[in-house]
């Protein structure tokens, strides 16, 4: 597409200049108004003072007193709106100068951030709680920028690191299939179709998370009881902490009622919030699936182990894709990095919000999502 380059502005398109002539017209209009309407007004005025005085007869002091009047009267008027012409447009022309450079210093920085320099943040003029107000939201939305660029960063090097152990494995074991050093036996096959498993799954969660988070998602919506879907996420569970000996426990309050959402999605967000406590939860540890009721009507999941913990400079950011509170630990446990951050997207999806929650390593950690409770009117993702 060919974007057309802008003509070069004259100095009159500016608002500096325009402000100043606009001044100067009401200026001018106010001076015209005041000597005209100062000119019928104040002889008239004066004469009729003069005459009911008793002083109309024409002599030549009644003459000289009026023509002294109207001297008088025009000097001090031209005198006086030249003082405030010439004050007024000092303080116009310091007050568009400083509103120039002020659209100037909003124009520079727009500009930076457009080229891809996100770090640049206006500061605020001072000349107006509105322009205080565009300057905030402006630097909002730089960081946002900023935010994004840095995750974009991180998202490309953390796929590209998933993405590189197991092409690695499987390359190298072709490798040696071909020259002869490795045979194609059953264990040979085994750790070729758990790479690609892998990367399978890989492919799965970054589709699923792009889908939940562009809202390019169809929600099947059904009555559902949570304690079903309590029941479903222990018993896929079950397997992986026995492997584990993790014990599981369920904990579901009474009379809950039904909540409206698509029962496949939520038993993904609870699989991947129990897998996620099995995984950092050490033999002999409790994860516990808790159901209860909310304030306005609402129902709330939780998943609480008593696990490895989290430190507090992590918390904020467990949502984000691929984001690893200890990187080494975490790829040892085998997660993709994805599990949190799809789960965040399907809650949203389903009007409601999902936390994470501990006191610090060693102490194990509680992840909870509150969801509307009843037949929610919410509208399905296209």
């Amino acid at each position: 597409m060919m974007i057309r380059s802008r003509p070069p502005a004259s100095a009159l398109r500016g608002l500096a200049p325009r402000l100043l002539v606009a001044i100067m017209l009401v200026l001018a209009t106010g001076a015209v108004t005041a000597w005209v309407v100062a000119s019928i007004i104040g002889p008239a005025l004066f004469h009729d003072h003069m005459v009911r005085a008793q002083l109309s007869d024409p002599d030549m002091a009644v003459l000289h007193a009026e023509e002294a009047f109207r001297s008088a009267s025009t000097l001090t008027l031209t005198f006086a709106l030249a003082a405030a012409g010439l004050a007024s447009m000092m303080v116009s022309i310091l007050l568009a100068r400083r509103i120039s450079r002020s659209l100037a210093a909003f124009s520079s920085t727009a500009a930076d951030v457009g080229m891809g320099l996100y770090a640049s943040r206006i500061s605020p003029p001072g000349i107006g709680t509105e322009f205080d107000t565009v300057a905030a939201s402006f630097n909002q939305m730089a960081e946002r920028l900023q935010d994004s660029e840095r995750l974009r960063g991180r998202l490309m090097a953390d796929v590209a690191h998933e993405v590189r152990t197991p092409v690695a494995t499987i390359s190298a074991y072709l490798e040696a299939l071909e020259d002869g050093i490795q045979t194609l036996d059953e264990a040979t096959t085994a750790v070729l179709r758990e790479q690609a498993a892998r990367l399978t799954r890989l492919s799965l969660d970054l589709s699923a998370v792009t889908r939940a988070e562009s809202g390019d998602l169809t929600l099947e919506r059904a009555p559902v009881d949570p304690r079903d879907l309590v029941a479903a996420a222990l018993s896929a569970g079950r397997e992986p902490a026995a492997a584990q000996s993790v014990h599981l426990v369920s904990d579901v309050d009474e009379d809950l009622p039904q909540i409206h959402v698509d029962r496949l999605r939520m038993a993904q967000i609870l699989d991947n919030l129990v897998a996620n406590a099995i995984r950092h939860t050490p033999p002999g540890g409790i994860v516990t699936v808790h159901a209860s009721r909310a304030p306005a009507g609402c129902i709330r999941f939780s998943v609480r182990d008593t696990g490895e913990g989290i430190a507090p400079e992590h918390l904020p950011h467990l949502f984000e894709r691929f984001y690893r509170a200890d990187t080494a630990r975490d790829r040892a446990h085998g997660g993709s990095g994805i599990g949190l951050a799809i789960s965040q997207a399907l809650t949203a999806a389903h009007g409601g919000r999902i936390t994470a929650a501990s006191a610090g390593p060693g102490t194990g950690s509680e992840f909870s999502f509150t969801l509307p409770g009843g037949q929610s009117r919410l509208i399905d993702s296209p």
